[in-house]
């Protein structure tokens, strides 16, 4: 279950998303039905009910349960059965559904891909989503690809002047010479790693990884507040969708700025043929592809991956 992505907390979807109907999703191969309780607290189970194995995003909510869309059994925010119709004897506690943790802050609904288990913390939420001078963009697509190749290319810096050499990259490409060197330095955090990129000794980019599969672009701090937020949300086998957030601390009430949340989703975009082209789709180890010293921030993503998802579901299997 949640092969490869196992035991990782991940927004799946923005929070207006979800209203009053159920509202069924993929995460990393397993169909989740996510829902509002009484409360208004946002619920995830796995979205299969325990007698006949109905789609439980079907149905409907009622007084805060989930009801299934087949014979009505109705099911609480922790999974456990409320009630069965025609058996008013049934042993509720032994028909539960399977809960997941959930978590609503920033704006987006994060699911923790443990069933049955208590989250060991809180997700790591970028602070420029916490914000309440701010406008934020929200924006969700899938791509034909694995997580893992979006993922690496989220936090490639090297490609900017080559992909993005109409938008975000033209500068570089303008300053780019046969021997233009690069060097970058990772920086451990708490949630991840930063990633500080130098372009012939200047200081030239900021990337936060968030793992597992999150990126913050740091566009500018001086003038004007500006951030790029992408999660690379495995759904189906080799699909993905690219959850984009983008924060800007300028133009607020002037709708021309807007135009600033389409000229990012163009950025995303102009991402997607080259990722979805990607062979073999999923990363390999990083021996199996060749590489130099400015795909240090890619390969530590690619280590980590290696040690701690996949090797970890490969264990879990045997």
């Amino acid at each position: 279950m949640f092969q490869d992505f196992q035991a990782c907390w991940t927004p799946v979807l923005p929070s207006t998303a979800l209203k009053a109907a159920p509202v069924g999703t993929m995460l990393a191969g397993e169909k989740v039905v996510l829902f509002r309780d009484s409360q208004g607290v946002a619920r995830a189970l796995l979205d299969r009910c325990p007698h006949r194995g109905v789609e439980l995003s079907l149905g409907s909510v009622k007084d805060g349960q989930l009801v299934c869309p087949f014979h009505g059994w109705r099911f609480k925010g922790d999974g456990a059965c409320g009630h069965v119709p025609y058996n008013p004897d049934a042993r509720l506690d032994r028909l539960s559904a399977t809960a997941l943790p959930t978590h609503e802050e920033g704006g987006l609904l994060w699911v923790y891909t443990a069933p049955g288990l208590e989250a060991p913390d809180r997700p790591y939420v970028p602070e420029a989503l916490l914000r309440d001078d701010v406008s934020v963009f929200m924006h969700h697509e899938e791509w034909a690809c694995h997580w893992t190749r979006a993922m690496e290319n989220m936090l490639d810096f090297p490609h900017l002047p080559f992909v993005h050499g109409r938008t975000i990259g033209a500068d570089l490409k303008k300053r780019l010479t046969d021997s233009t060197p690069m060097e970058q330095r990772i920086e451990p955090q708490p949630y991840g790693f930063t990633s500080h990129t130098t372009i012939e000794g200047q200081p030239d980019a900021r990337l936060d990884w968030m793992r597992p599969n999150g990126m913050t672009l740091h566009i500018s701090d001086t003038g004007f507040f500006l951030r790029m937020h992408v999660w690379c949300v495995p759904t189906a086998p080799n699909r993905t969708r690219m959850l984009l957030t983008a924060v800007r601390g300028f133009g607020l009430y002037n709708p021309l700025f807007m135009l600033t949340d389409r000229f990012n989703l163009r950025i995303l975009r102009e991402d997607k043929a080259v990722v979805e082209s990607s062979f073999p789709v999923e990363v390999p180890p990083p021996t199996q592809e060749q590489s130099v010293g400015s795909d240090k921030t890619t390969l530590r993503f690619r280590q980590w991956y290696f040690s701690h998802l996949k090797e970890g579901s490969q264990r879990a299997a045997s």
